[in-house]
Formats: structure tokens, C-alpha cells, sequence
């Protein structure tokens, strides 16, 4: 793939930033940069002036195939989020558009989370401070729970580097730990299974962290989840089209598994309703890396991208599919 890079000797090169990222992006970008500011990547805001001019983005929320289209002089869309699934990767390629992300920055972070939901998940822990708020412990103790920790297999479907932080974690509490991706990760101890099935009928709970796309659709279905067995758990941390989410709320419905915990949906910021009405689901607003420290490292990294293509042409965390010879 060629480059298209500029530098900045010619003249300051016009950016987009798009979306509610972090307040340091700006604020590295607008001393080097013209900046059009947008509160969404979509192609209904870029005027005239803008498609002529914004040779790179940065964004939050992605960045579909008619945004991409609208900008002929794009160069470089900086994405923020290890995940890049709503970006059109193809869209972009197409127009020898490189593409970045921010990994690894949030590993520890999602991952604590991933551990805290699946705590909150098994012990109830946001039911008894409820419990407590509301003045019911005055009327007598809190219900002792079903669901815990000790004595549990842990399966992480996606031993990727966000996965790896939280088997390490598990490894901390004393719990088994296994795992599938399509094939071994090499130099780690915990067990592989080649398949999700094969990993659901090994554990008795399941951590998703796998990212989005049309290979994970719905992976986790009524067949997984009925794996699992009765005193099963789901967590997603991952990505919300990884679960059938209407598979699901049956399962937690039904008995079929025992709970589920879930920082992400497939249509955000929407939840189904059968979600919601369901006491044994455990639910977040994809809050797994969403802490001030966490990200501010992400939006520095996302100006760093963009900095760094329009003065050395390179990019510092290219998407893998971007990351070989240009």
C-alpha cells in the first residue's frame, strides 16, 4: 500500500475530531493542526469546506463507509478503543486510508472491570447495597447468595491481551482457568480448548472478550449457554454482538444458566427490556475502560497517531490489516 502522507511544512494540514473523546485530544492537536470539530462521524456533517480539507480524523463511534467516502483528501482515521469493528477497515483500505487504534493502554483497566462484574455477578453485591440503601436491613439480613467464586472453572473465549490480564487475575483468586481462540496462544500455561463449545462443557463460567465482527456474531448461543449448565455464568466484557441476546434473557429466564454479567450490548446505548426486567443480570454502560486515567492515555495516544503520520509518515499503532509494508 502506498503512502499518501504530508508534512506540515506547507502549511498546518486540517484534521477531524469527531465524537466525545477526551478533552486532551484537542488539545495536543490545535497547536499543529486546523481543527473541524464534530459531535459524530457522520457524513450528514461534513461540509464543503471540510471534505476538502480533513486529511485525517480523530474518532469515537467509528467510522462507516459513507463518512469515509465523504472526505476525498483523508489520509488517517485515529480511532479510539482497542476494537476497531464499527470502522469500515474495508471503506478505508480501498482509499489507501491507514487506520489506527489504542491497544493495550486499557488492558489492565478492562480487565479489572471484567473481574469486578463477575464479582458483582456471583455474590449480588450491587442487590445488597440496595438492599441496604432502601432500609431492609433493619427488617433482617441480606438473602445469602447461590453464586460465587470458589470452586468455579473460568473459560475466556479470547486470550488476547485483554484476556491474558484477567486469566492472570483469576490465576490470583485460585480458580482454574482454560480458553479458546482459533488456535494456541504460545508460552502460556492455561489449557486450550479448539472449540467454544468444547470450552463451554469444560467450565462453568464463560468470560467473552473476544472483538466484534461477522466471525463472533452471536457465537455465544442457546447451544453455549445451555453448555454451561444450571450453575453457569456469562460475562461480556467483549463485544455485545458476540452474544443472542434473546438466547440469553431465555437462558436466565428459564434456568438454563445461573447469571449473567454484561458490560456490552448489540445495539448501544440500547438494552432489550428482557434484559433489564431480569434480577440474575448483572449490567453495565460499557464502562470497561472508562476511567479519567485510562482515557486520557487513550486519547494521547490517538493524537499521537495522527501527529506522528503528519511528521514522520508512520503511524504508531497501525491496525494489524495496516501494519505491514506501505
Amino acid at each position: 500500500m502506498g503512502s499518501k502522507s504530508g508534512s506540515l511544512a506547507g502549511g498546518r494540514a486540517a484534521l477531524i475530531v469527531a465524537g466525545p473523546l477526551p478533552q486532551c485530544v484537542k488539545a495536543i492537536l490545535e497547536p499543529q493542526f486546523e481543527l473541524f470539530v464534530l459531535p459524530r462521524p457522520d457524513a450528514g456533517l461534513v461540509t464543503r469546506e471540510i471534505a476538502g480539507a480533513a486529511r485525517g480524523a480523530a474518532v469515537m463511534g467509528g467510522a462507516g463507509a459513507p463518512f469515509i467516502e465523504a472526505l476525498p483528501q483523508l489520509e488517517i482515521i485515529s480511532s479510539l478503543g482497542v476494537g476497531y469493528d464499527k470502522v469500515d477497515v474495508d471503506a478505508a483500505l480501498a482509499k489507501n486510508i491507514v487506520v489506527t487504534h489504542t491497544p493495550d493502554i486499557l488492558n489492565e483497566e478492562v480487565a479489572d472491570a471484567a473481574i469486578g462484574l463477575l464479582l458483582n455477578t456471583l455474590r449480588e453485591l450491587p442487590r445488597a447495597e440496595a438492599f441496604l440503601r432502601e432500609g431492609r436491613w433493619l427488617e433482617g439480613a441480606f438473602p445469602l447468595t447461590r453464586g460465587t467464586l470458589r470452586g468455579r472453572k473460568v473459560g475466556i473465549y479470547g486470550l488476547g491481551r485483554i484476556g491474558q490480564a484477567i486469566a492472570r487475575r483469576l490465576d490470583a483468586f485460585g480458580v482454574a482457568v482454560c480458553y479458546h481462540n482459533r488456535k494456541p496462544v504460545p508460552d502460556v500455561s492455561w489449557h486450550w480448548e479448539p472449540t467454544l463449545l468444547g470450552l463451554a462443557r469444560s467450565v462453568d463460567t464463560l468470560v467473552c472478550v473476544v472483538p466484534g465482527g461477522p466471525g463472533t456474531e452471536h457465537a455465544v448461543n442457546a447451544e453455549i449457554l445451555s453448555a454451561l449448565g444450571t450453575n453457569g455464568v456469562l460475562i461480556n466484557i467483549g463485544r455485545g454482538s458476540t452474544v443472542d441476546e434473546a438466547a440469553l434473557a431465555h437462558a436466565l429466564r428459564s434456568g438454563v444458566i445461573l447469571a449473567a454479567g454484561l458490560d456490552v450490548f448489540e445495539h448501544e446505548p440500547r438494552v432489550p427490556a428482557e434484559l433489564l426486567d431480569l434480577p440474575n443480570a448483572c449490567l453495565l454502560p460499557h464502562v470497561g475502560s472508562s476511567t479519567i486515567h485510562t482515557r486520557h492515555l487513550m486519547g494521547e495516544l490517538v493524537a499521537r497517531n495522527l501527529v506522528n503520520w503528519f511528521t514522520e509518515a508512520k503511524a504508531v499503532t497501525p491496525i494489524p490489516e495496516c501494519a505491514g509494508p506501505r
